[in-house]
């Protein structure tokens, strides 16, 4: 222990995150506003762990930091298996929601800065702190947050820029983490309930589970030698991307390989058995996504957002409630009124204020209980994954520039 950190390695924090999972199930189990609202399991027990260091940390001084590269290969696992589930007619079939969900998207980008503006402007603080606080850490998380902070602690006189990034990127996860499940619910309370036939599982096992499917340690052991070898191909792939000067997170090139091995080898050698859309896969999907989202939220340190509590709640509020007009009054209209429209609502509440996991567990969450929606599941990663980044670094410059 130095300087009052106690760092937890990375085998005790996988250990410990698949407890605080455990104790998210109980929860939910036993609170029913949290399944009437469809918070997922690991949000519940995240941020109950984060509270706990919280007061760790209160009381005795020491802050726990965890380390978190493990959690960052299960990020890898989980859009890879996402990669196996995609077929070219969900793709074909998800053109449109795709367009509409893009442009939404690139549209929301420009619309939380000018939030994040008007807000700063009304509490006295520098317009930079606005864009630093919306799009910045919010859609961009916590890895544009860090990037751009330097930048505008030198150049916009906001010299502790990186604390707030690092601040509002991790309450935007608490935020996004908690207002999808409600927001499906209000949503599917207006659409005559009746999700779309599909013949496969893309995340999890749902809650009302009848079929007879057998899962055993072959199937498993199948679909995690898939899931590697895919993997594998996919580091190739990043490697040959960065050579051109294109740098996309690692786990972008393993869902591209994986979309492309589901559309060709199934076709090429059809009597081999592919791991698509089997509940051995979904199990495998479902607990990396599960375990992610648990170690991501119970490392938080809510005590560094403590210290910028204040004008830093303002602005976040009015992000989430800008963030909730625009998804019940702009987004599900526009992505046409129906269950994939409120599946999508979901998720892009958790992307718009968190990030891409956020957003996937909320629909996971949604799903389980109301039916699946698979063409959710392949456009927004897409959409998070290759046009989100770019787009949101020139806004973001363009807002400074003012």
């Amino acid at each position: 222990m130095e300087d009052n950190v106690f760092l937890i390695d990375n085998f005790l924090t996988y250990t410990i995150g698949i407890i605080v999972f455990f104790l998210g199930m109980k929860l939910n189990d036993r609170v029913r506003f949290l399944r009437d609202y469809n918070i997922p399991e690991p949000v519940t027990g995240g941020i109950v762990a984060s509270l706990v260091c919280l007061c760790v940390f209160l009381y005795s001084g020491v802050a726990l930091e965890f380390e978190l590269e493990q959690r960052d290969t299960l990020l890898v696992y989980f859009f890879t298996s996402i990669g196996l589930n995609a077929r070219l007619s969900d793709l074909i079939s998800g053109g449109r929601p795709l367009i509409i969900l893009l442009i939404a998207t690139l549209g929301y980008i420009v619309f939380q800065d000018v939030i994040g503006v008007l807000a700063a402007r009304s509490i006295g603080q520098p317009e930079a702190v606005g864009v630093l606080t919306g799009s910045a850490a919010l859609i961009g998380g916590h890895g544009t947050a860090i990037a751009w902070a330097p930048d505008i602690a030198a150049i916009h006189g906001v010299p502790n820029a990186l604390e707030i990034g690092v601040a509002a990127a991790t309450l935007g996860l608490v935020m996004a983490s908690l207002l999808g499940g409600p927001i499906a619910k209000i949503l599917l309370s207006r659409i005559q309930h009746t999700p779309p036939e599909a013949d496969g599982l893309i995340v999890g096992i749902p809650h009302k589970d009848e079929e007879t499917e057998q899962i055993n340690h072959i199937n498993i052991m199948a679909v995690i030698l898939t899931l590697h070898i895919a993997i594998i191909l996919g580091y190739f792939l990043n490697l040959a991307i960065a050579e051109t000067g294109l740098k996309l997170p690692l786990f972008v090139s393993c869902l591209l390989v994986a979309i492309a091995l589901s559309n060709t080898v199934p076709f090429i050698f059809p009597k081999m058995h592919w791991p698509a859309r089997t509940k051995a896969l979904a199990i495998v999907s479902d607990f990396s996504l599960g375990l992610f989202i648990a170690m991501s939220l119970m490392s938080m340190q809510l005590w560094s957002v403590a210290e910028l509590a204040g004008p830093l709640l303002i602005l976040l509020a009015a992000q989430a409630v800008a963030a909730i007009a625009f998804i019940l009054f702009v987004f599900f209209p526009l992505m046409g009124r129906d269950y994939l429209a409120v599946v999508l609502s979901a998720g892009f509440a958790g992307f718009s204020l968190g990030a891409t996991p956020t957003a996937i567990a909320n629909m996971t969450a949604v799903t389980k209980s109301h039916g699946p929606a698979p063409t959710a599941f392949i456009i927004l990663p897409l959409v998070g994954a290759f046009f989100v980044d770019i787009t949101n670094a020139f806004v973001i410059q363009f807002f400074l520039s003012l």
